[in-house]
């Protein structure tokens, strides 16, 4: 177990597992140092699948772009509050209407679902499900809309394999899975034109009074060799917690993955979510040190596409995620 993990989880070692470390303590020979013999921490978390996660991502691109006012995002969203409901999720969509920074009035669907919801302690598991409304970082087609297999659809194909686990093994803590709309419509350069649907849900929760105790977002978690980095905005919000999650992806073997490298802040979800509704929340995007901007050379073009979706990658990200929300 990684110090960080240690630390994070002291409060919950049980009696029984300080029990163990006493006697193993004193089975050391007369007259040499204690040995204390820490066993390892198994986590109870069913098996993630990434075939299953990288099914519900083909299923979202096929409806087309979840483009804010398009047909595929009423369909889609009729979809995603149907896979929760089918997984048990005690289920709660957020309708609204949202101004787009050029004016333009689009609906908004925020959609959570819950586990375990008499549970006071609580974890919130989010990602955005729409799409960029145009190509602007890319050199062909720029005014149309991209397929965003990566960029959306991934973190959601991801939660919503959790959902289906949660549904077959009810964890101790509560946790609690919403899908943002609105999030990539932004206008690079004007501030807070981005997130707009996690905006407003984190300004009035829904269920109202709505409280987690910690956050997880995923975005942009499923390009192949795509790696995670403490992403600066999160470390500000919540350090211990970020690291003891980076602790538990090396302790499950996907250290090539997650880099305890910090990087520089970004404003995505989590920003709003702790700004707002005062939930810590962390941010899993990737990071990539090759090219400009720090995300994916397809990130914001059409080749963010199911071509570029890597099992690998999401079952990291996933087991990862699972094993926290056992574990919390």
């Amino acid at each position: 177990m990684g110090l960080q993990r240690m630390n994070w989880k002291l409060s919950k070692f049980s009696f029984w597992g300080l029990a163990l470390i006493l006697l193993t303590a004193c089975s050391s020979k007369p007259g040499e140092a204690p040995i204390v013999d820490i066993p390892a921490v198994v986590i109870a978390a069913p098996e993630f699948s990434a075939d299953s996660a990288y099914l519900y991502i083909e299923k979202q691109v096929a409806f087309g772009p979840r483009v804010p006012g398009s047909p595929a995002q009423a369909q889609c969203a009729d979809w995603l509050i149907a896979q929760l409901e089918r997984f048990g999720a005690e289920v709660h969509v957020q309708r609204t209407t949202i101004t787009m920074p050029d004016g333009k009035k689009v609906p908004c669907y925020n959609i959570m679902g819950q586990y375990n919801p008499s549970a006071t302690r609580r974890l919130l598991l989010a990602a955005h499900w729409d799409t960029r409304p145009y190509a602007d970082q890319d050199v062909r087609d720029t005014d149309k809309p991209i397929d965003g297999a990566n960029d959306g659809a991934s973190g959601v194909g991801v939660l919503l394999e959790i959902a289906r686990q949660l549904m077959k093994k009810s964890p101790e803590a509560g946790v609690d899975i919403i899908f943002f709309d609105v999030e990539d419509s932004g206008v690079n350069g004007v501030e807070d034109s981005y997130c707009l649907g996690s905006q407003y849900w984190a300004k009035q929760p829904h269920p109202p009074g709505y409280k987690a105790d910690k956050g997880i977002l995923l975005d942009m978690v499923g390009a192949k060799n795509a790696t995670f980095a403490l992403e600066g905005t999160s470390m500000q919000i919540a350090p211990d917690f970020m690291r003891y999650i980076w602790n538990m992806a090396h302790d499950l073997g996907h250290g090539k993955f997650f880099l305890f490298k910090e990087t520089s802040p970004i404003i995505d979800d989590h920003l709003y979510v702790h700004k707002y509704a005062r939930i810590p929340m962390i941010d899993i995007i990737q990071y990539d040190p090759s090219t400009r901007t720090g995300f994916g050379r397809y990130w914001h073009t059409h080749d963010d596409n199911m071509s570029i979706i890597h099992r690998p990658t999401l079952k990291a990200v996933g087991e990862t995620v699972l094993a926290v929300a056992y574990d919390f």
